[in-house]
């Protein structure tokens, strides 16, 4: 079991940035691949960046190739999402999620409450 808590969202003009961080509690979190998707009013869930347990393994989902990066701190159980040149069709509720069967982006076993992400013309 793992409890996870996002925080770092909010507004931004097109073309800012933003970083998210998650901060997980519970046991073996460099064991879980960790990640983001994200959800935006009457669209589809989707997968945005997710990271192995080591970080040797990525998934980033084409349209944020280039733009964000994850990363995660295993001292820390944390994972961030470092969002840069921001478009408003990022705008979406976004959710750190984590699970614990090796699959990169895989299925979200856990996630937090979410975070919004605004982004502005």
């Amino acid at each position: 079991q793992v409890q996870l808590v996002e925080s770092g969202g909010g507004l931004v003009q097109a073309g800012g940035s933003l970083r998210l961080s998650c901060a997980a509690s519970g046991r073996s979190f460099s064991t879980y691949v960790m990640g983001w998707f994200r959800q935006a009013p009457g669209k589809a869930r989707e997968s945005v960046a997710a990271i192995s347990g080591s970080g040797r393994r990525l998934y980033y989902l084409d349209s944020v190739k280039g733009r964000f990066t994850i990363s995660r701190d295993n001292a820390k159980n944390t994972v961030y999402l470092q969002m840069n040149n921001l478009k408003p069709e990022d705008t979406a509720v976004y959710y750190c999620y984590a699970n614990n069967r090796g699959v990169i982006p895989g299925p979200y076993d856990y996630w937090g409450q979410g975070t919004q992400v605004t982004v502005s013309a």
